[in-house]
């Protein structure tokens, strides 16, 4: 998800540890609307106010964390054959953010995304590829902490050996960071995208069969609506959103492409929504599966420093080990 931007992904192998429920959202009316003192329309020229909605939108400024859920279908293209449906693609973030002093917003957070069956929507642990007729293991991504800060100028992330800013436009990197929020009666809309492209970390050296290539270029990109009631009331800790959610990207390694001959990207459309802020968002599959394996996930995310951006490609070569006998991996810059 987009959580991918501030992460550091944790092994799937991390102790389990107890459930606690997500906070609660206040919900707006229009009636309430109309006579509440606390209403001020967010102004989309500044770039606290910027912030300040973003922060209600995509977590909560309150005390306690927040979940939003997605689910879709991430689909093959090949050539100029059709897109063929693979797999279903579903998580959850679990998300507080904190404005500082300065109008910045701490962003803290876990997440994790999982596959699954098209037919049955149970979470998949191995996936019959239909390119190269293989079983291979599903590999989980699975966060049990990021911490990143969105500050008032554009932010440049590092992304292995390359730049990645959000909503990029072409406009210079340092500038005030003002996203495209547009009322449109009742809602607020607003698009959120990134575009990576760096040095594949899974190395066609390495990971022959796993690897695309020696370069990856993985882009996410929402289109969200949120109510502006819940925006614009200063009382509200969280507003909800609903959001289409598009991925595309090279093959995932663990579904050993590399040599298949195949040469192809995926791109998913997911629902991506925050409407209770509490499990109920969650996809039911995966909560079951997180409940049972990763309670963790569910917990608050801890407060500290900032970390640096790691993924789903970057955890890969982390922990699955080589293909190639006595590879070694690139020592880490």
């Amino acid at each position: 998800m987009m959580f991918e931007t501030f992460g550091r992904v944790v092994s799937r192998r991390g102790a389990l540890g107890g459930l606690v429920g997500a906070g609660a959202m206040t919900m707006v009316t229009p009636a309430a609307e109309a006579a509440n003192p606390n209403i001020r329309p967010l102004n989309i020229e500044d770039p606290r106010e910027n912030l300040y909605g973003f922060a209600k939108m995509w977590g909560t400024i309150g005390p306690k964390a927040v979940l939003s859920g997605y689910y879709g279908v991430q689909y093959g293209l090949v050539g100029s054959h059709r897109a063929k449906p693979l797999f279903g693609f579903c998580g959850f973030g679990n998300v507080r953010n904190v404005i500082q002093p300065d109008g910045s917003v701490k962003v803290m957070g876990k997440e994790c995304s999982y596959f699954t069956d098209l037919a049955t929507g149970e979470i998949l642990d191995v996936w019959d590829n239909p390119y190269t007729g293989e079983k291979v293991e599903v590999y989980t991504f699975l966060n049990d902490r990021f911490r990143g800060t969105l500050g008032l100028e554009q932010k440049v992330f590092k992304v292995g050996d390359g730049e990645t800013k959000n909503n990029d436009m072409g406009a210079p990197k340092a500038q005030p960071f003002r996203l495209p929020w547009n009322r449109v009666g009742d809602q607020y809309l607003l698009g959120w995208d990134y575009a990576h492209e760096y040095t594949n970390p899974v190395t066609p050296a390495g990971w022959p069969k796993a690897s695309t290539g020696p370069v990856i270029n993985p882009s996410e990109h929402f289109t969200m609506f949120t109510p502006a009631a819940e925006i614009d009331d200063r009382s509200v800790v969280s507003a909800r959103y609903h959001a289409g959610f598009m991925r595309q990207g090279p093959w995932w390694p663990w579904m050993k492409m590399g040599q298949s001959g195949a040469q192809g990207v995926l791109m998913g459309r997911m629902h991506s929504y925050k409407i209770t802020g509490g499990p109920e968002d969650v996809p039911k599959a995966v909560l079951k599966r997180v409940e049972r394996d990763r309670p963790d996930l569910l917990e608050e995310p801890t407060d500290g420093p900032d970390e640096g951006v790691q993924d789903t490609f970057m955890r890969y070569a982390e922990e699955v080990p080589p293909e190639t006998p006595g590879y070694v991996r690139p020592k880490k810059s």
